[in-house]
């Protein structure tokens, strides 16, 4: 199948599917439809383990999709089928490249579309059979339409010898759906890639390739390597003296310090707030020095050492602050938030962890961005898998922390545990909770394609007795 058929196909899928329809179920179709024509068109390109990983990944967040339809698992679907094309279609490109050519394509094909000649086939007509539908179907509809509008505003009467009938069709949103169905069928598998992607590519390796050159190389023009690495040692001294400091101070005001319950949650907030941009900047630390020379320098123990030091000071951070965000949750219950902390902080860990590799192994700065875009996008498969709104809800009932009725009925997919808790507390009637139930019945009374099959499986709620 050529590639101007599979667009039109995907076009007309699309159409089938998402006309006078809501997102919902129609996606993970569309979704598993892209997964399967990738798998059968181009399974001779499937090389490696990846590949199959990337095909269960995406059938699985289609799945994730149609039973919660919430924003996690429309990024999961989106993002695991993306990978799948790109890893299929451009795999000698590294994954980091695909995020600038979403942003590219996006705009790119709009313009693209109108360049015939890369994506349709010549026009010259070999096959008789489609030159007998070109010039006795198409070419005589064509005339006879043009000519039927002239002849309608000349008669009324004749006019209405075509025209008195009603169709149960919504042109504007029919035309639409078709034109973004094209557009999104034609960006996916059509998408340009640049050649600059093609020679930036090498630039992004996990391992150097010309150490020699590397080795002799400096920061700054005005510097020598010894003036260099001497600052390094410095700079990283009083860096671990500086965050040592912190780390004492941090866990004294967390730890020993009285803090106010009113003050924990704006001081829980700043301090991970700190936590925060002190890792980001730690990496950022390690990459400039280690982007280069100082990974092959066998002058550079001495700054090897202060780094590793450093990352393990980091980590110990972060885990002060684990501390922290779990006595946070112990007080107020679980949140969203408070889960994302969790999670930034776990990725920071493996951050350090893979920095520390990369030092030891002397790799490329690209090998830790490489490293963790998988580690990124297994989370957020992760995050799209489990219901969590369940799992905050039945935290915090068996608690008793958090269990506000405007924030329990805030919370997605907890309907079963939350309706029982306030079945059983007479919490029913707040304006969340009315909202959130009007948002069930909207969904249990929608299409197919529409639905989310989680409202669908929902028990009754059961009213109140008196």
């Amino acid at each position: 199948m050529k590639k101007h058929q599979i667009i039109l196909a995907c076009s007309l899928i699309f159409t089938l599917l998402f006309y006078n329809q809501g997102p919902g179920i129609n996606i993970s179709i569309f979704g598993v439809a892209l997964t399967l024509l990738i798998s059968y068109f181009f399974q001779e390109k499937f090389v490696d383990r990846s590949h199959l990983i990337l095909v269960i990944t995406s059938i699985l967040s289609c799945f994730a999709f149609a039973w919660y339809g919430d924003a996690a698992s429309l990024f999961a679907l989106a993002l695991s089928i993306l990978f799948l094309q790109f890893k299929t279609q451009s795999g000698e490109l590294k994954m980091l490249q695909i995020f600038p050519l979403i942003v590219l394509n996006g705009f790119a094909s709009v313009g693209r579309i109108f360049m015939f000649n890369q994506w349709l086939p010549e026009r010259k007509i070999h096959n008789d059979f489609a030159k007998k539908i070109v010039a006795f179907v198409v070419i005589p509809l064509v005339f006879l339409g043009l000519f039927f509008i002239v002849y309608s505003f000349g008669s009324n009467h004749f006019s209405s010898l075509f025209t008195d009938y009603e169709l149960d069709i919504d042109i504007p949103e029919l035309i639409l759906v078709v034109i973004l169905g094209f557009y999104i069928s034609f960006s996916f598998w059509n998408y340009w890639v640049p050649d600059t992607c093609y020679e930036y590519n090498p630039k992004l390796n996990n391992s150097f390739t010309n150490v020699s050159e590397v080795k002799n190389q400096s920061t700054f023009s005005f510097l020598d390597l010894d003036f260099e690495r001497k600052s390094g040692e410095i700079t990283l001294v009083l860096l671990n003296i500086m965050l040592l400091i912190f780390i004492g101070t941090y866990n004294y005001e967390q730890f020993f310090e009285v803090v106010e319950k009113a003050n924990l949650s704006s001081d829980t907030h700043e301090r991970v707030n700190a936590v925060i941009f002190s890792i980001l900047m730690a990496v950022g630390v390690i990459l400039f020095y280690f982007k280069g020379g100082f990974n092959f320098d066998e002058k550079a123990g001495t700054l090897k050492k202060l780094a590793k030091v450093w990352i393990t000071l980091n980590a110990v951070l972060i885990i002060s602050t684990i501390i922290k965000n779990t006595e946070y949750v112990s007080f107020y219950g679980l949140t969203y938030k408070r889960l994302g902390v969790y999670a930034f902080l776990i990725l920071a860990v493996i951050g350090l962890v893979v920095s520390l590799q990369k030092i030891r192994r002397q790799k490329t700065n690209a090998y830790l961005f490489n490293q963790m875009i998988w580690y990124f996008y297994g989370t957020l498969l992760l995050c799209s898998y489990i219901n969590w709104g369940n799992l905050i809800t039945n935290y915090n009932i068996s608690v008793n922390k958090g269990v506000e009725p405007v924030f329990l009925s805030g919370l997605n997919f907890n309907d079963d545990a939350r309706r029982e808790y306030f079945l059983k507390n007479n919490l029913d009637g707040n304006y969340a909770e009315i909202n959130r139930e009007r948002l069930i019945e909207n969904y249990q009374n929608a299409g197919f394609l529409s639905k989310a099959l989680y409202y669908d499986f929902l028990e009754p709620k059961k009213q109140t007795q008196d």
